[in-house]
């Protein structure tokens, strides 16, 4: 099922969080406080955070906005406040979902799984394919052309958080932000470095692209190679004599054939 972060500092509570969930299929990990919450999201890239906003160390509200300024995981506000004022405030901050104490283990499932869905995250549903290039997300394996591709657990993010957007393009910064989960300056190598072991391993190059397009001075764009016919001819409307017409017109050439 889901991998979760539970950050919660009654102990009581967290014992019992984890019994449901593990009862029902996920795995689970967990915090004390706002600050080892936030490691461990960064470590451990969970699926969903659930987030408790009476924490010792940290407001609430406040965790909920740092979290959300270095990832995209979904999160799960679980709460006393159940007050209509608090629930919009938390959703305004970056909160998916708000569920208020005291609430049963089958409630917060489903609430996990609805989260999931609407998101796109679904467990079975993460294998992303663009052209002959395929990734799984839950076993964590790609595949070009039905041959396997040896990649790195950061090559393998980035290639994934990039079929997720095909065709679009995508900024080193938000490379770096959501897949690294670092600020970007924008004096780090470590996205060109990684890009370009990932072309390697995909048989291009950056001066002969195939998947992986560099859009100069805006960031990387993912896109399927565009299709040919299988003996090699020119795509219908577009025929080897083309380029030879279309130089006579620029030179006004007026030599019959």
């Amino acid at each position: 099922m889901a991998k979760v972060l539970i950050v919660e500092d009654d102990a009581t509570i967290r014992t019992a969080v984890v019994r449901a969930l593990g009862e029902r299929g996920h795995a689970v990990a967990t915090a004390a406080t706002a600050l080892t919450g936030l490691q461990l999201a960064v470590a451990e890239q969970p699926d969903v955070v659930l987030l408790d906003l009476g924490l010792p160390d940290l407001d609430g509200r406040e965790t909920l906005r740092m979290l959300r300024a270095v990832s995209r995981v979904p999160i799960i506000v679980v709460t006393a406040a159940g007050g209509e004022s608090d629930m919009v405030r938390a959703l305004d901050a970056g909160a998916d979902d708000y569920i208020v104490k005291p609430f049963g283990g089958a409630q917060l499932d489903a609430r996990i799984r609805a989260v999931l869905r609407r998101l796109g995250e679904e467990a079975g549903d993460q294998t992303v394919t663009v052209g002959g290039l395929q990734l799984d997300a839950r076993s964590r394996r790609a595949t070009l052309e039905g041959r396997a591709l040896s990649l790195t657990p950061r090559e393998f993010d980035m290639l994934h958080y990039l079929a997720l957007r095909e065709d679009q393009v995508v900024t080193k910064g938000e490379l770096l932000t959501h897949v690294w989960q670092l600020p970007y300056t924008g004096a780090d190598k470590t996205v060109d470095v990684h890009l370009s072991w990932l072309r390697r391993k995909l048989g291009e190059t950056a001066l002969d692209a195939r998947y992986l397009h560099t859009v100069r001075r805006v960031g990387i764009r993912l896109s399927a190679p565009l299709s040919h016919e299988p003996d090699g001819s020119a795509p219908p409307g577009l025929t080897p004599e083309a380029p030879k017409t279309l130089g006579c017109v620029r030179r006004r050439c007026s030599s019959q054939p």
